[in-house]
């Protein structure tokens, strides 16, 4: 990663205070979409991480996974597939295949989904995201991809560095840098 790109993230990001009297700090990263050097080059940065694996499709968790998905799926000439959550809108039409993420960063159970044929036995999935702090939804999705996936590619890595490496997490920051 291109050390300007890093400095970009770094001074776009803000730690937030919901003003709820928890003194939880909430991560807003509004500002990395506002920043046209930030939209520029992760799709390149975020694509490099996994570009010898030579992945066939990115696969990518919402909301802002469907922002950064398609970046890195152009880099890497890939396919793009959405991951959606369940109950978060009205069913999806076509038929869907789920895994469940037994407990992600907030302590919650969740469903993620993607429809079914978009992923092929042939397929090398790289899962993209713009954070992981505990790797559940990531492994939800290795799950349910199976022996297609390559690993994972993130913004920022905030794993433990064993689950980091039993998901093949590479971040382009960690939690340390912001």
């Amino acid at each position: 990663m291109a050390a300007d790109l890093g400095d970009h993230l770094r001074a776009a990001f803000r730690w937030t205070d919901p003003g709820d009297g928890t003194g939880y700090l909430v991560s807003n990263r509004s500002g990395w979409w506002r920043d046209p050097v930030i939209l520029s080059g992760l799709g390149d940065a975020l694509g490099d991480l996994f570009r010898d694996a030579a992945p066939t499709v990115v696969v990518s968790p919402e909301v802002t996974g469907f922002l950064i998905g398609p970046l890195v799926a152009r880099s890497l000439g890939a396919g793009f597939v959405e991951a959606y959550r369940a109950g978060a809108r009205r069913p999806i039409a076509e038929p869907m295949r789920w895994a469940t993420v037994p407990s992600d960063h907030r302590g919650e159970e969740q469903r993620l989904g993607v429809r079914d044929g978009l992923i092929t036995p042939a397929d090398r999935v790289l899962v993209v995201d713009d954070w992981a702090a505990t790797g559940a939804q990531i492994r939800a999705l290795r799950e349910l991809v199976g022996d297609a996936y390559v690993g994972a590619a993130v913004i920022v890595d905030e794993c433990p560095p064993g689950v980091a490496a039993d998901l093949t997490i590479r971040g382009l920051l960690n939690g340390d840098d912001l």
